[in-house]
Parts: C-alpha cells; structure tokens; sequence
C-alpha cells in the first residue's frame, strides 16, 4: 500500500467515508474516474465521477440526489435525468470536475417508495410539498454530509456549485465545503414538469429564472 492510499484511508476513517474502489469509467458523456465509498455511518454505498485534476480550488462539482425514476427511466415528472446528462457533460467540457451521486436521496430523502405515493398524490392535485406533508413526511429530508465527507477526500477546497437549489449550496458550507460560486443547471421545462418547476422555485426557493413569471409578478 503507497502512502498516498494511507492518507485517503486515514482521512476517509476521520470524515466517515472509506474509499474502497476506483477504475476508469468510459461514459457517452467522456471519460471519468469512479470513485466508489462506503458511508461508514449509514452504510450507503456512494459514488464520485471525477473527471481532470480536481484538487483545489473552483472545482465545478455536481452533488446529484439518485432519482430513479427519472435518471434511469427517463420520467418527464421531473428534470433529474437531463440534469445529470447536462451536468457530466458541463464538467468534460470545462476540462475539470466532480459528480457526487448520492444514493439514499430518492424522493427528496422519503425513499423510493414513498415518493410514488407522493407522485399518485400529485396527480390527483397535490403539489410536491404538499405530497409529502400529507405522508407525514418532510418536504425535504436529504442530508449532504456525505457529499462533503467525499468531496474533502478528494482534496476539493472548494466548488462551482452545478445547481440551482440554495438548500443544497447552504447545506455544504454547513460541511465545511466553500461555495465559490452557484452556477445554474437550467433545463428547459416540458408540459409534463412545468407545475413541477414552478413548486419548486416558489415553494422551494429553487433558482429558475427559464420559466415564466411567478403569479405576483406582471
């Protein structure tokens, strides 16, 4: 074992990650390393998609909640599958950064399951937020420890945040992530989505500037 992989086993046991794996990961979108870790606190096992000399400062870096259904099944509910499309392809072309894609996110946090009850409950004329307030749940309940535990282990200082959720960006300066910039991953909006968008930006607080114009506005 090198002294380089002492290290990123000695600061993966202080931060509450191990890193177990990496290979190289030939992708539609380009070329990355797959770095895989175990979540020593709750067991998930996660994954970074590293693409270029990330360490330091100004990383672009993409933190992505797994989303099933729309990642791997290409739902039009919501914008999650194109998101992670643009956002691998946004990081080969800058020439450097990071995809965290956290498992255990699902459904904003509720889980799988729960998050197609929630979907039935906006079909029926819920919003998102209400959906999971119904289920006795929160409206979001994603934690993004883990997400700075794997980012402080890759030598990542700091981030170009790819999101336009301001939870998220809070969320890792809380870790101990600096923020250097939030940087918008808009994607164009589809009938299927639009009320979708428009909860998530009003109820939410997500930057979407694409759509149109808030109800209070003229």
């Amino acid at each position: 074992m090198t002294d380089i992989d002492d290290v990123h086993r000695e600061s993966a046991r202080s931060s509450g990650v191990e890193r177990v794996a990496d290979v190289q990961l030939s992708t539609e979108h380009g070329d990355f390393l797959a770095v895989g870790y175990l979540d020593r606190i709750r067991g998930d096992e996660q994954i970074a998609l590293v693409h270029g000399d990330i360490e330091g400062d100004g990383t672009l870096t993409r933190v992505h909640s797994e989303c099933l259904t729309g990642d791997a099944f290409g739902s039009k509910h919501c914008e999650c599958g194109d998101q992670l499309s643009a956002a691998l392809r946004t990081i080969v072309t800058e020439g450097r950064g990071v995809l965290v894609y956290l498992q255990g996110h699902e459904g904003r946090g509720i889980g799988l399951l729960a998050k197609l009850r929630a979907m039935r409950l906006q079909a029926e004329g819920m919003d998102t937020v209400e959906a999971n307030l119904a289920l006795g749940l929160p409206d979001d309940a994603r934690d993004y420890r883990v997400a700075a535990d794997i980012l402080h282990d890759l030598g990542v200082r700091s981030v170009r945040l790819l999101s336009n959720n301001p939870r998220k960006r809070d969320a890792l300066l809380q870790h101990g992530i600096k923020v250097t910039e939030q940087v918008p991953l808009l994607i164009p909006p589809r009938e299927e989505n639009i009320s979708y968008l428009r909860t998530k930006r009003e109820r939410l607080g997500h930057h979407l500037p694409h759509l149109d114009p808030a109800p209070d506005q003229p």
